[in-house]
C-alpha cells in the first residue's frame, strides 16, 4: 500500500458511518481522506489514487431534479478514462452504469437481508453470501464494459466491474452494519427474513478495495 494515497469518499447522501470513512486513513492506509460535498472539489482526477462514490436517494434519471447529476457522470467517465480506482456503492452502482451507457429504472423499495450468487472476484474475498439492500432503482441494463459478478434471484446486475479499468460496482451497502439497522429501519422501513446481521461480512470490500486500489497505484 502507499503510504502516500489519496482516497476521497464522495457522500452524494450522508449516510456513510464515519467509522468507514476514517477507516482509509487507519495505520498503513491512504494520507489524506475528504468526503466531497460537490465534483469541484476534485480539479484533477488524475491526483487521486482511489474514489468511493456512495449512496443518494435520488434517481440517475432524475438531471431535471438534480442539475448536478451531469456532473456527476462526467466525474465517473474522467476516472474511467485516468484509470482511478473507484467503487460505486448503491446509487454510485446505478451512476456508473448509466454514465457508461446502461439503463435504470425505478422497480419499487426493498430494504432486507438477501443472498446472493458472488463471482469469484477479489472484491469479493471474505464476504458471505448475505448482504444488506436498501434500494429503489436497479441497473437493468449494465454500461460498456461493466459485466456482472454478483445476482440475485431478482436482480441480475447486483454487481458490476469493468472489463480493463480498476472500477467496481455494489448495488448492496458494505457499510450498513447491526449498529446501523436501527437507522435503516426507522429511515426506509425494514423486511425482516431467516437471515441476520451475524452473517453479513460485506463490510470486507471496502478492505478488500482499498488493497486492490494499493496494487494499481
Amino acid at each position: 500500500m502507499n503510504p502516500k494515497a489519496n482516497y476521497f469518499v464522495h457522500e452524494l447522501a450522508s449516510y456513510f458511518p464515519d467509522a468507514v470513512v476514517h477507516d482509509y486513513a487507519r495505520d498503513g492506509g491512504p494520507r489524506t481522506v475528504a468526503a466531497l460535498d460537490d465534483i469541484e472539489s476534485v480539479d484533477d482526477v488524475s491526483t487521486v489514487d482511489g474514489v468511493v462514490l456512495s449512496g443518494s436517494t435520488a434517481g440517475v434519471y432524475e438531471s431535471d431534479a438534480y442539475p448536478w447529476m451531469d456532473d456527476q457522470r462526467t466525474l465517473v467517465r474522467d476516472l474511467l478514462n485516468e484509470n482511478v480506482p473507484t467503487l460505486g456503492v448503491c446509487f454510485g452502482h446505478q451512476l456508473v452504469n448509466d454514465a457508461l451507457g446502461g439503463t435504470v429504472e425505478h422497480r419499487g423499495l426493498k430494504a432486507t437481508l438477501v443472498s446472493l450468487d458472488l463471482a469469484d472476484d477479489p472484491l469479493f474475498s471474505g464476504v458471505d453470501e448475505t448482504v444488506p439492500m436498501v434500494h429503489g432503482d436497479v441497473v437493468v441494463d449494465a454500461g460498456t464494459g461493466m459485466e456482472p459478478i454478483a445476482s440475485a434471484d431478482y436482480y441480475p446486475l447486483v454487481a458490476t466491474r469493468h472489463e480493463n479499468a480498476p472500477l467496481w460496482t455494489t448495488q448492496f451497502h458494505p457499510e450498513f452494519t447491526s449498529a446501523l439497522h436501527g437507522r435503516v429501519r426507522r429511515d426506509f422501513g425494514w423486511t425482516d427474513s431467516e437471515r441476520t446481521f451475524d452473517e453479513v461480512t460485506a463490510a470486507r470490500v471496502f478492505e478488500n478495495f482499498r488493497r486492490l486500489a494499493g496494487d494499481s497505484v
